[in-house]
């Protein structure tokens, strides 16, 4: 049976937490672009990480086969 492939795109951007959980980076994490309109504490917050949603976890698990 042949290995399946990790997508390295979604594997760099989560971590799975000591309970298995998925954290994530926040919509706009990297927010340099149009920040004008975006007051800087939105922005501030953007940095932070979030547990991904339960409906969301099956899929991401799929890209990342082994790292569940």
């Amino acid at each position: 049976m042949p290995k399946i492939k990790t997508r390295k795109s979604v594997a760099k951007r989560i971590k799975i937490t000591g309970t298995g959980k998925i954290r994530r980076m926040k919509q706009f994490s990297g927010c340099h672009h149009i920040r004008e309109n975006k007051s800087p504490k939105r922005t501030r917050g953007f940095r932070k990480t979030t547990i991904a949603a339960d409906s969301n976890v099956a899929n991401i698990l799929k890209s990342v086969p082994y790292m569940a």
